[in-house]
């Protein structure tokens, strides 16, 4: 009976090499592996055609999925060929490591939902590596191990007892797993295997080959608190195996490691043909006399620095000096593309999923909806069948928190027919699937019932008018039967106007819309209505009375409102709409921010005329009102548009004669006000208001405004002005 301790890195190409040879010398009879325990049936999937790593083995609390640890895998890392070894030479393969049903267990039964301690692991090499002289673990590790044929297993375990001499013993998790392994190894010895081969991290080797009593290890594993868990793989990508992605065991540069344990000779030859063609790829230069000078290069800084193999460092140094000429930006390409690396793994069908995973994998083969790491833009036009599925699929999945697809605002796309989305598959979608199990068996009857659960549960009646929304972008007809009832319940008992006033865009979207989406929201029109009746009239006692931070959200209101009504071109609301208007402009005390906004939607909607516009904005900046008041004024009827100011003098002019007689002692309470609006317009237009009140004196701006007026063909200019004004959703 033998056993014998691997003590190997986390994906490390090296070790994996290393660790290879010495099993295929050695052939033992059981392979053991740190891992959870609970994921012993799984491992038999690891040989699957259909398996290609990286991969990550999920192991999630049952009834709370969101704990959950991942396993990665990538084909370069040592645990991942002791698997391949045992199940290529049929002999039993389990990991040993604490079981997962304690990591995930709560520390402290007073606090079930404390987040789980997850797995730590430490990096001793780097004590090696500065005691070598190298300031970089990395770089030392290259040197040491990556580079050469066959590991010093003998040589590494020496150097951990060394460093754990000098450390502190163990305790807590770390004892625990440690423990957990030598029980595992004990009893595969009683089993009678002769030839245990046990593949663990370089740090515990020593604690596992010291002698140390079973009566120990039991006492420090009794009592532990479990709960139950479930495990499964799920595809990885390679840009989670790296450091930066915040993994414990993370590598700087898993594509680099994938290069080195795959290439056969010649590795920095072929990577720098790797780099070649990614250039060309992106149409940038890549001569071969500069990848002749890119190998020679990078060969002789390692020499003058006296590694046995140029490393990534000096291959990253000729890269840019002889490829990219000393630029930033290929060198990110590069390093995003092929030192990180975009690969992402593929599980097996017969892998065990929630039964919502199964039913998302048909749906993405039905619609072709490709599965990446990295992130794309897809382009759908909601007139074509299975694009308007993608539509569905995706939003049902928002529905769901299961962020696959993000919504992106273009423009230049023809009409309303056209939706892009911005994709990228996480690993951590795997464990959002589980948790959104629980809501039904297939997307659409988990959207149907995570949405109603939404519905009922909104904090606010805008709320659930997003939620209506969503649902019928969804195209789930019994949620959208169910948000409506609440919504009509919710609206019925409401009596604040400006939760009114929120909940009414989502509606106006969603009937303007639904056509385009060939969905049914006629039930919709009837909440609109009253939604809309019950602004107008609650609409002037709410903006009584209003400070300065409550009639800035007043404005937000009613501009909503505003668009919405435009958006639902309806003659008969909108009539409502501006009559409303009119009583809030003629309401005495109403906040100046307010009145100058309501005066301003009415003059562009040819419900005011321009002369009435300038009246009003005379009275409110006349000597009687307070300047902050007149201020208020002017932000709210000019905010984010100077052209009124520049194809109106008559307003410009009652601006400019207001400013110039403020009192100098008021004066500077006002300029913040003013800055702050004269800020929303650019640059263009602020040049030519100066331009324009440099020449009120003068009477230039007169003449000039006759001359324009003067090459206006009138009569051409009324041709266009119907679908002008339908296109800002205005009625001639």
């Amino acid at each position: 009976m033998a056993v014998r301790y691997f003590g190997i890195r986390h994906h490390g190409p090296g070790s994996a090499r290393s660790l290879d040879v010495a099993l295929d010398e050695w052939r033992p009879d059981i392979v053991l592996i740190e891992g959870p325990p609970e994921a012993d049936d799984l491992i038999s999937l690891a040989a699957s055609e259909e398996m290609r790593p990286p991969v990550a083995l999920l192991v999630h609390v049952v009834d709370k999925p969101r704990r959950a640890f991942f396993w990665p895998f990538a084909a370069f890392s040592p645990e991942w060929r002791a698997i391949g070894h045992g199940l290529a030479h049929d002999v039993p393969v389990r990991f040993i490591d604490l079981p997962a049903a304690v990591w995930l267990a709560p520390r402290r039964r007073e606090n079930p939902d404390e987040e789980p301690e997850r797995p730590r692991h430490r990096d001793p090499l780097s004590d090696l590596a500065s005691a070598a002289g190298y300031a970089d673990v990395e770089r030392w590790w290259e040197d040491v191990v990556e580079h050469t044929a066959t590991g010093p297993f003998e040589a590494i375990a020496e150097a951990m007892g060394a460093l754990r001499e000098g450390e502190p013993q163990v305790s807590g998790r770390e004892a625990q797993r440690e423990a957990s392994m030598r029980q595992n190894v004990r009893a595969a010895v009683k089993e009678g295997f002769d030839r245990v081969a046990v593949v663990c991290g370089a740090w515990h080797v020593p604690a596992l080959t010291t002698a140390t009593p079973m009566s120990a290890d039991a006492i420090t594993l009794k009592g532990l608190p479990r709960v139950k868990v479930s495990a499964t793989w799920v595809p990885w990508t390679s840009g989670r195996l790296a450091a930066a992605s915040g993994y414990g065991a993370g590598i700087t540069s898993p594509g680099w490691y994938s290069h080195l344990f795959n290439a056969p000779d010649q590795v920095v030859a072929r990577w720098f043909v790797k780099v070649a063609r990614l250039l060309r790829s992106e149409d940038l230069p890549a001569s071969s006399a500069s990848l002749i000078d890119a190998v020679r290069l990078a060969e002789a800084l390692a020499t003058l620095r006296g590694r046995p193999l140029a490393g990534l460092d000096e291959l990253n140094d000729a890269t840019r000096a002889a490829l990219c000429h000393g630029s930033d930006a290929p060198m990110a390409l590069i390093a995003e593309r092929l030192i990180v690396g975009r690969e992402l793994g593929r599980v097996p069908a017969e892998t065990p999923m929630v039964p919502l995973a199964q039913d998302l994998a048909r749906e993405q083969r039905r619609l072709r909806l490709r599965v990446e790491a990295t992130a794309r833009e897809v382009d759908l036009d909601l007139r074509k069948p299975n694009d308007l599925d993608r539509s569905h699929l995706l939003h049902r999945l928002a529905l769901l928190d299961v962020e696959w697809g993000e919504p992106v605002e273009v423009s230049g796309k023809a009409g309303t027919f056209h939706e892009v989305w911005q994709v990228q598959w996480h690993p951590e979608l795997a464990v959002a699937l589980i948790e959104a199990g629980m809501w039904g068996t297939t997307v659409a009857d988990a959207a149907t019932a995570r949405t109603a659960h939404d519905a009922d549960k909104a904090p606010s009646l805008s709320a659930v008018t997003g939620l209506l929304e969503r649902s019928l972008l969804a195209e789930l007809p019994e949620a959208v039967t169910h948000v409506m009832g609440v919504l009509a319940d919710r609206a019925a008992i409401d009596t604040d106007v400006g939760h009114l006033m929120d909940a009414l865009p989502a509606l106006a979207r969603a009937l303007r819309y639904g056509d385009v989406r060939r969905t049914d929201a006629s039930s919709i029109a009837a909440v609109v209505d009253g939604l809309v009746v019950r602004i107008c009239i609650g609409l002037p006692v709410a903006a009584s009375s209003l400070d300065d931070d409550a009639a800035a959200e007043m404005v937000r209101h009613i501009l909503g409102v505003h668009e919405s009504l435009s958006l639902l071109d309806r003659d008969d609301l909108s009539r409502g709409w501006r009559a409303t208007l009119h009583q809030l402009v003629d309401r005495a005390g109403l906040h100046g921010l307010v009145a100058g906004r309501c005066s301003r939607l009415l003059l562009d909607a040819g419900a005011m005329e321009a002369s009435e516009a300038a009246r009003r904005m005379s009275a409110a900046l006349s000597i009687g009102e307070e300047p902050a008041r007149g201020a208020a004024w002017v932000e709210g009827f000019l905010s984010g548009s100077a052209l009124i100011l520049l194809h109106d003098r008559a307003l410009l002019e009652v601006v400019d004669g207001w400013l110039a007689g403020v009192a100098d002692d008021t004066f500077t309470d006002v300029l913040p006000l003013l800055r702050r609006t004269f800020a929303t317009f650019g640059a263009p237009e602020r040049r030519q208001i100066g331009e324009h009140v440099r020449r009120l004196g003068d009477g230039t701006a007169g003449r000039a405004q006759a001359a324009v007026e003067d090459d206006v063909d009138v009569a051409r200019g009324e041709l266009v002005l119907p679908v002008v004004a339908r296109l800002l959703g205005l009625r001639t």
